[in-house]
C-alpha cells in the first residue's frame, strides 16, 4: 500500500485531540514537561534519547520531529550514527532477554504436557 505513512497526518492532530479531550490534555502535559527547557538533560541529548526511542518504536512521525529537534540543538550526523548503533543494540539484548523467557516457557509448558 502506498502512502501508508504520510507527512501530512500529522495534521489531524487537532482531530485526534478533540476526540478524546481528556486523554490529549494529560498526554500533551506529560509530553510537553518531558521537552522542557529547564532540564537537566541538556536539548541534545534528550534528542538523541527521543530518536533512540523512535528507532525502536519505528516510529517515522517521531523520527521526522526528533531529528529535525536534534539538529536544532546541535547534534551532529555521527552522535546520530552512534545512537543508532546503541538502540539497535538496546534491541538486541531485549530479543535475548526475552529469549530466556521463551525458553524457561517453554520448558514449562513441555513439563506439563504442552
Amino acid at each position: 500500500m502506498t502512502g501508508y505513512q504520510d507527512p501530512k497526518d500529522i495534521q489531524a492532530v487537532p482531530q485526534l485531540v478533540a476526540l478524546a479531550p481528556t486523554e490529549a490534555k494529560a498526554f500533551l502535559a506529560f509530553n510537553h514537561a518531558c521537552e522542557r527547557a529547564d532540564s537537566i538533560i541538556p536539548p541534545r541529548y534528550r534528542e538523541l534519547i527521543a530518536l533512540a526511542v523512535a528507532l525502536t518504536t519505528q516510529c517515522a512521525y517521531c523520527l521526522d520531529v526528533h531529528s529535525a529537534a536534534a539538529t536544532k540543538a546541535g547534534a551532529t550526523r555521527e552522535e546520530l550514527a552512534e545512537t543508532a548503533m546503541i538502540a539497535a543494540a538496546v534491541r538486541a539484548g531485549g530479543t535475548l532477554a526475552h529469549a530466556l523467557l521463551a525458553l524457561r516457557l517453554f520448558d514449562g509448558h513441555a513439563r506439563d504436557g504442552g
